[in-house]
């Protein structure tokens, strides 16, 4: 059920208007229009999508979810932002082979890798899907991984919190604490043999 629903999201994503809060697709009178929480599902299913890209699995959870208005509440439209914080510790010889995996898994999808920041430290990938949702996957204090997903502008509506169960535990503290979940493979400080595969 869930596979199915992430499915129909996704799809969601793709009937999206680049920017625009309606978007049409001509197959008689089929009208596709999407409002803040309609877009803000999609982008928990990008989410999502990603981090089963990702094996072995990550444990993570949701960070702040936020709205915004766009161009003043005179244009009736909005955007919402998912956010997610890895738990898994990614030791710094698997940083880059976590962001590798991300960025083909993006590009795989159609979506447009729109910059690469390649600090030593504070790595990062920004992407955005064809009809503009911009995702962005980023290294932070401690090495902690940080995926954000941003709509475009939307017709207004309440949004609920994210609904899919994250996997990992339950934190109470905000913010969420440094990473602290240890993986055999991405919490390794073994660097991977040069003839292996970029991928897990």
């Amino acid at each position: 059920m869930r596979r199915r629903s992430l499915t129909v999201l996704l799809l969601a994503v793709t009937l999206a208007g680049c920017g625009s809060f309606e978007s049409h697709k001509e197959d008689g009178d089929m009208k596709v229009a999407m409002n803040m929480q309609e877009g803000a599902d999609a982008a928990d299913a990008i989410l999502l999508d990603t981090f089963e890209a990702v094996q072995p699995p990550l444990a993570w959870a949701h960070d702040a979810a936020t709205e915004r208005a766009c161009g003043g509440d005179s244009t009736g439209t909005g955007s919402a932002t998912r956010r997610a914080t890895v738990m898994t510790k990614v030791s710094t010889v698997r940083r880059g082979n976590l962001l590798g995996v991300v960025e083909r898994h993006w590009k795989k999808r159609g979506y447009k890798i729109t910059s690469v920041d390649a600090d030593e430290e504070l790595p990062a990938v920004y992407a955005a899907t064809p009809d503009d949702f911009r995702m962005s996957v980023a290294v932070g204090h401690e090495g902690q991984f940080f995926l954000s997903v941003t709509t475009p502008c939307f017709a207004k509506s309440e949004v609920s919190p994210p609904r899919p169960r994250p996997d990992g535990p339950t934190y109470s503290r905000a913010p969420l604490p440094p990473p602290d979940i240890h993986d055999h493979f991405w919490s390794s400080r073994d660097p991977l043999p040069a003839s292996s595969p970029s991928t897990p």
